[in-house]
C-alpha cells in the first residue's frame, strides 16, 4: 500500500506508516534540513516544495494508487503557544493538504493539528476541510487525542481528521493506556546518540535561577502555592527585598487577579488606595523602592503592577510524572528544566519523550534539531493512525 506525507517535517508521521509496511511514494516539506533527516533515516523519496503554491502534485507522485495521504499542516497559527491569528496564511495549509490529497484521488486522508485549531473562528478551517471531503463522497470523522492516553510520557493534545472512500468501514480507536513517567523514557539516555544540548556556564544567571527551582516547580510572579517560585525569592539574581516589601509583592500578586477592571485577560493593575488599605500609607515609599529595584511598575491613574508577569518560565519537570507538551524550545532552560540537572533537555531526551527511537538520527544545528522534534507528529501516534488505516479502513485492499 502506498502513502504520501504532506508537510512531513523530519518524519514523525512517516515512521508510523513505515513501521506498518506502507510504501512511501513521496514526502513533501519546505524545510530542507528536515527532509535530509527524513531521507537519511527512512530512505524515502523527498520533495522540497512550497505546497502553498499552485502545483500539480501528480507531477511528483507517479507510482499508481495512493492509498493514504497524511497531512501535518503547520500549527503555529492555531497554537495556544502563539498568537492564534485567524488570518495567518499558514492556516490555509490545513485545507490545502486536503485539496492536494483529492488531486491524488487518495483512498484515505488524515490531517493532524493542535487542539487550539478547534476554537472559535479557527474551527472554520476544519469545517471547510470537512465539507471538501463530504462533497467528494468521503466519510469523515474527527478524533481528539491526548498522547497520555496512548501510553506516552507526554501530555500532548491533538485533533485528527479522517476521510475515507468506503462508507462501510468505520474507525475503532484503541483502548486507553496508562501514561508513562519521564523516568521511564529517560532511563539510559546518557549513552544514546544525539544526547547533546545547550551548554551553560556554572556561573550563568540561568544556573543560579535553576538551583532555586525544585521538581514540578516554575519561576512565576503571578501564581502562589508550592509549585511557584517568585523572583523575589531568588535575591542573588533579582535583588534583595525586606519583609514589608515582600508582603506588598504578595498582595499585588493576589489583588491583581481579584480586583478586575477589564472583562478580558486574567489580571489588572492595582489601585493605590487598595494597597493603602492593605498596608497603610507607608506603602507609597515601599512602592517607590520596589520600582527602583525592578519588582513593580507604575501604571496610569495611580495603579501599580508587578514586573515579570510571565507565568511559568524555568519549568522543572518531575521524573515521577509525565511531561508537558514538547515544543521547539525544549532545549532552552529558560522554558524547561531537566528534572535533576540545571540545564534544558538534550536533543535525544526531547526525541525520546516524543517517541522517536534511538536509531533515528537527527542532524543540523541545535536550533534545527529541537525545531524538528517539537514540530513532529509523535511516532507512537502515527503508528496507531497507520494501523487504523491499514487494518480498518483499507482492510480489503
Amino acid at each position: 500500500m502506498n502513502y504520501v506525507s504532506l508537510y512531513s517535517g523530519c518524519g514523525g508521521a512517516d515512521i508510523g506508516f513505515h513501521s506498518k509496511g506502507f510504501n512511501n511514494i513521496g514526502s513533501f516539506d519546505i524545510n530542507n534540513s528536515s527532509l535530509e533527516v527524513l531521507k537519511k533515516n527512512l530512505k524515502v523519496p523527498v520533495n522540497k516544495i512550497d505546497l502553498s503554491k499552485s502545483i500539480d502534485i501528480r507531477d511528483y507522485v507517479k507510482s499508481g494508487t495512493v492509498h493514504a495521504v497524511f497531512s501535518g499542516a503547520p500549527c503555529q497559527g492555531f497554537s495556544t503557544a502563539g498568537n492564534r491569528v485567524y488570518s495567518d496564511p499558514r492556516n490555509n495549509l490545513l485545507v490545502r493538504g486536503g485539496e492536494l490529497a483529492l488531486n491524488l484521488n487518495t483512498e484515505v486522508f488524515i490531517s493532524e493539528n493542535v487542539m487550539g485549531s478547534l476554537s472559535g473562528r479557527l474551527k472554520e478551517y476544519w469545517n471547510n476541510l470537512n465539507k471538501l471531503f463530504i462533497s467528494a463522497g468521503y466519510t469523515t470523522q474527527f478524533i481528539n487525542v491526548n498522547c497520555l492516553d496512548i501510553g506516552m510520557a507526554q501530555m500532548r493534545k491533538r485533533v485528527l481528521f479522517f476521510a475515507w472512500k468506503d462508507s462501510s468501514k468505520s474507525i475503532k480507536w484503541p483502548e486507553k493506556q496508562n501514561p508513562r513517567n519521564l523516568s521511564d523514557v529517560l532511563n539510559g539516555v546518557e549513552v544514546a546518540p544525539n544526547n547533546v544540548g545547550y551548554q551553560i556556564d556554572s556561573d550563568d544567571e540561568k544556573v543560579k535561577i535553576a538551583k532555586r527551582i525544585g521538581q514540578a516547580q516554575k519561576l512565576s510572579n503571578v501564581r502562589g502555592g508550592k509549585r511557584a517560585v517568585a523572583t523575589w525569592q531568588i535575591p542573588e539574581v533579582f535583588g534583595e527585598v525586606n519583609n514589608d516589601e515582600e508582603s506588598i509583592l504578595v498582595s499585588l500578586r493576589n489583588l491583581r487577579r481579584r480586583n478586575r477592571l477589564r472583562e478580558f485577560g486574567d489580571a489588572d493593575p492595582v489601585d493605590l488606595e487598595v494597597l493603602i488599605n492593605e498596608h497603610g500609607k507607608g506603602v507609597v515609599c515601599h512602592l517607590e523602592n520596589l520600582i527602583q529595584k525592578g519588582y513593580v511598575r507604575y501604571k496610569e491613574l495611580n495603579r501599580y503592577d508587578l514586573t515579570r508577569t510571565f507565568n511559568g518560565k524555568y519549568r522543572r519537570l518531575s521524573m515521577a510524572e509525565p511531561c508537558i507538551t514538547v515544543d521547539t524550545r525544549f532545549g532552552n532552560p529558560i522554558y524547561f528544566l531537566h528534572p535533576e540537572e540545571n540545564r534544558g533537555f538534550t536533543v535525544r531526551e526531547a526525541a525520546r519523550i516524543q517517541g522517536f527511537p534511538d536509531d533515528f538520527i537527527f542532524n543540523g544545528s541545535l536550533v534545527e534539531m529541537y525545531r524538528m522534534i517539537g514540530n513532529a507528529v509523535p511516532p507512537p501516534l502515527s503508528k496507531i493512525v497507520a494501523d487504523i488505516v491499514k487494518n480498518q479502513l483499507l482492510i480489503n485492499e
